[in-house]
């Protein structure tokens, strides 16, 4: 099984040295070598050469793992190891045979997931029952318990509320205070399923961006950022959703923005990866480049943006989170504590391993159920020590988790979004 020589060379940096072993979730939960970061690359490297065959237990290895790239951030050699992980699936995945369920589950990924009217469509009788309260008791009686765990984990992660049909955000939007020198286009980017299930921490955050001067763009010709095909071994699609992306929002001959802004952890690490997904590309390479350039949290960005003094106290005990692809991928940890220190009356708690992923990971707690779950107990257990009430994190993907298990296990914990704790601080509601 050949790799491209370039990704080849990623796996002969690692010197072996072990210090990405505390940094792994799969190790740190089975203590498994082969489920470590160093053992994954000896596997993968195996692979290439022709030295070991891809067998089914080689396979659940290196499926176990997360892709949530804390090796990458503890690694001394700087191995880029998600190079090595996503060429190595995208390979084995050509010659892999899913049973019923698992094709299943892929078919909603890709093409459920990634379209945020079809997902409306999916979800509209859940929430017709939300709204009814019937949902709830389904629940309670235990119904859901006779869906397969891949599917039970699915149920597990909807939000117990949200709006019966979600309305896209204007196209175009101008800024509600002004800028003190010229006013900054910033392109907005929805997201799938965060349009679809975090609708209103998107439209807050856009809210902000207005309050902070920028005009808000929100293309509609944006599609998927591609993270759930990419990190499936689906590399074609996930390619020519970033050329889309790229063309909404610097289309040939018009007015491009000035920077692209998401709330997504998970989507933004996509979109900053272009460069590499499009690098052999010739008519998109370098535009890749350029628009990865102009990428940013909302966190990042709204700490330069003259936003309103927030006035409005919040008299809770918190703790936050970092999401994988915000903290690993994207190397964005100072901002949004720098925006949560700026709310009256909020006290920040640390927590303990606050790096290590929840379990989330994309879709991850959809295809290993059983590891996500022991991930996300682990995870609720740290927060649990710090005493606090509510946990913050800056990701879709690990608000629903952390939160679903909460739930599950009876927690009384609330989980938000930087972005819905500053927006009631600066607006009050």
């Amino acid at each position: 099984m050949p790799m491209d020589p370039r990704t080849y060379e990623r796996g002969l940096t690692c010197v072996h040295c072990g210090l990405c072993l505390p940094a792994c979730p799969t190790y740190t939960e089975t203590g498994h070598e082969a489920d470590s970061p160093r053992g994954r690359i000896q596997l993968m490297l195996g692979l290439a050469e022709g030295k070991i065959e891809p067998t089914e237990t080689v396979r659940k290895h290196l499926d176990l793992c997360l892709d949530c790239r804390g090796c990458e951030t503890a690694c001394p050699s700087g191995v880029i190891y998600h190079e090595l992980i996503e060429e190595t699936r995208a390979r084995l995945d050509q010659s892999r045979t899913l049973p019923l369920q698992g094709r299943l589950v892929r078919w909603l990924f890709f093409n459920i997931f990634t379209r945020p009217s079809r997902l409306k469509l999916a979800l509209l009788p859940a929430r017709v029952l939300q709204k009814l309260g019937i949902y709830s008791l389904l629940r309670k009686v235990g119904l859901f318990g006779l869906l397969p765990l891949q599917l039970r984990k699915m149920e597990q992660m909807l939000p117990s509320r949200g709006p019966l049909w979600p309305v896209r955000l204007p196209e175009v939007l101008q800024p509600t205070a002004r800028a003190s020198t010229s006013t900054p286009a910033i392109g907005f980017f929805a997201g799938c399923i965060g349009s679809v299930l975090y609708d209103s921490v998107n439209r807050k955050a856009v809210d902000l961006l207005l309050a902070g001067g920028a005009e808000v763009r929100v293309p509609r010709a944006q599609s998927c950022c591609g993270a759930i095909h990419h990190h499936n071994g689906q590399h074609d699609p996930a390619a020519e959703m970033a050329r889309r992306n790229i063309d909404a929002f610097f289309p040939t001959g018009g007015a491009g923005v000035d920077w692209i802004v998401t709330d997504i952890a998970g989507c933004g690490a996509m979109l900053r990866d272009y460069p590499h997904l499009l690098r052999d590309d010739p008519a998109y390479a370098q535009r890749a480049v350029e628009f990865a350039s102009k990428v940013r949290d909302i966190s990042e960005m709204l700490l330069e943006l003259p936003l309103p003094e927030p006035r409005h106290a919040i008299a809770m005990k918190a703790t936050y989170h970092d999401a994988c692809h915000l903290a690993h991928a994207q190397k964005v940890t100072a901002a949004p504590r720098a925006l949560l220190a700026k709310i009256p009356g909020l006290m920040l708690a640390p927590l303990p391993e606050n790096d290590m992923c929840c379990g989330a990971a994309g879709t991850y707690n959809l295809e290993q159920p059983e590891m996500s779950t022991r991930l996300s107990r682990r995870k609720l257990a740290n927060i649990a020590t710090t005493g606090a009430e509510l946990c913050i994190t800056g990701n879709v993907g690990c608000a629903m988790q952390i939160q679903s298990q909460a739930i599950a296990e009876g927690r009384k914990l609330k989980v938000m979004h930087p972005v819905e704790l500053l927006h009631a601080a600066v607006f009050g509601r």
